[in-house]
Formats: C-alpha cells, sequence, structure tokens
C-alpha cells in the first residue's frame, strides 16, 4: 500500500487489515509549502510519519502483519526494495495499491491561483519530473516487480488497484498530475491484459472529490454547484471500493476504471 500514512491509503490499509490481510504500508513524509486554498492541518497530514496508521492496524487486530517503510518513491530502486521487505517480513504480495501520489498544481495558462484558490505554477521540467516519477514511474515499476515475482512462483491468484482522478479531456489546471494519472491508468490496463493468464486483475478506481484533509467549505460549495459530483467521500468511502476489488467476489471485474460519484 503506498501513501498510506494519511488519508485513503491509510483508511485502506486499516480496511484491508480489518479483511485478514498482512500490510506493508509505505509513505514519504513532505514538507509541502504553506498553500492558501487548504486547510493548514493539511500540510500536518503530508508531513506524519506512519504511527498513527500503524496504531489503527494494531487495534484492527494486524499486530505482528503489519510493515511500515518510509520510501521515495521517484528512486528507481525503491520497488524491488519494497517487495524484498515484504517478502521477508510477510510473505509474497498478491495486492498491489498504487496510492501515492506526487501532486502539485501547474498549468499551461498564467500561474495565478486555481478556481479554489491554490497557487498554480507553469509546467516545467520539474513539474512534470515530479508527478511522472512518483505517479507513473513508480506505479509501473512497482507493478512491473509484482508481476516478475508473481509469475516466478506460480501464483494463480493477484490484485493490482491503481488510483486516477481526471478525464479524457484532461485535468485543466493540474495538467502533469492528470496525465501521469493517464499514463498509469494505461499501464495498469496493459498488466490486466497481460497477466490475466495468472489470475491478475487489475483496475483503476477514480474517486470522488474526497476530504483527505485539504477539503473547505469553498470546495464543498463547489461540489455542490456542480451537476456531475455528487458527494464529498471520506477516505473510508474509497477504501471500501479498493478492498471489494481486491476480494474473491471482484474477480470477474478487470481493465475496468471504476468512476466514483
Amino acid at each position: 500500500m503506498t501513501g498510506a500514512n494519511h488519508g485513503i491509503g491509510a483508511a485502506t490499509a486499516v480496511a484491508l487489515a480489518r479483511r485478514g490481510c498482512a500490510v506493508l504500508c509505505t509513505y514519504l513524509r513532505l514538507d509541502d509549502p504553506v498553500d492558501p486554498g487548504a486547510p493548514p492541518g493539511y500540510r500536518d497530514h503530508r508531513a506524519r510519519d506512519a504511527s498513527q496508521v500503524m496504531a489503527e492496524l494494531q487495534s484492527a487486530g494486524a499486530g505482528r502483519r503489519a510493515v511500515a517503510v518510509e520510501a521515495d518513491l521517484s528512486d528507481p530502486g525503491t520497488p524491488a526494495r519494497l517487495f524484498d521487505v515484504a517478502e521477508e517480513r510477510l510473505g509474497p504480495v498478491d495486492i498491489l495499491v498504487n496510492n501515492a501520489t506526487g501532486w502539485l498544481a501547474d498549468t499551461f495558462a498564467p500561474p495565478v491561483a486555481d478556481r479554489l484558490g491554490r497557487p498554480l505554477q507553469r509546467v516545467t521540467a520539474a513539474t512534470w519530473e515530479q508527478q511522472f516519477k512518483v505517479d507513473t514511474m513508480a506505479a509501473a515499476l512497482l507493478i512491473s516487480e509484482f508481476a516478475r515475482r508473481h509469475v516466478a512462483r506460480g501464483a494463480g491468484w493477484g490484485r493490482i488497484i491503481g488510483l486516477t482522478s481526471g478525464d479524457g479531456l484532461g485535468f485543466p489546471e493540474e495538467v502533469s498530475y492528470g496525465a501521469a494519472k493517464a499514463a498509469q491508468t494505461n499501464y495498469t490496463m496493459s498488466a490486466a491484459l497481460e497477466l490475466a493468464p495468472w489470475g491478475v486483475t487489475a483496475n483503476m478506481v477514480h474517486p470522488p472529490v474526497t476530504d483527505t484533509g485539504w477539503v473547505t467549505d469553498q470546495v464543498r460549495d463547489y461540489v455542490a454547484g456542480r451537476p456531475d459530483l455528487f458527494h464529498v467521500a471520506t477516505p473510508e468511502d474509497v477504501a471500501d471500493v479498493i478492498t471489494y476489488l481486491a476480494s474473491d467476489t471482484a474477480r470477474l471485474i478487470t481493465a475496468n476504471t471504476i468512476t466514483l460519484r
């Protein structure tokens, strides 16, 4: 489970543990710049370690079947190291959830602020690299490492689940984020087709606006005024869908993007 120190990642780790899964939580503490468009506490969420989610995993009964590893997914050597730790401490990996994101807001238009008051920056090599290393490269390498080890041990059951955002018209004001997620979606769909003979399903989940600490009253008003947005979800709402896709019941669901509203 990547990006597991807060939000959807933490909620999903706990939900999977409650269903009997051993869980390896990866995370990276981030020191975000002050963002006038987000509540002050959101920076604290992204800067926290995994102690809170580990306590929740303990209370969920995971006990010694949960491990937390701080890891920088922009390092191409990280995926193999994470699988090594998982196999050494917990056993072979059957479920991979690509949740972590290198999110930032960048634009091709003049960079002032977006519709929610968050500061924008122009697309540069640095903004591209920040997004694509985590949301695309890391996801692809984690899928590749999962597949290599899954096939080598002759496994016949597996789940790959990623999280995405944006749509076919791109993601205005978050253009690199949207493009990186589109690439991750493409990798995941390819995995669904290529790994089906080994019992692996692969899907993407497109959450609605989800309150992981960044939702303000302005965001709630924005959602209420949009005819195509129905809910401000909790991380637990999204975790319920991810854990369903990770179950035997979802064995016929693969190569899909599940859009939640």
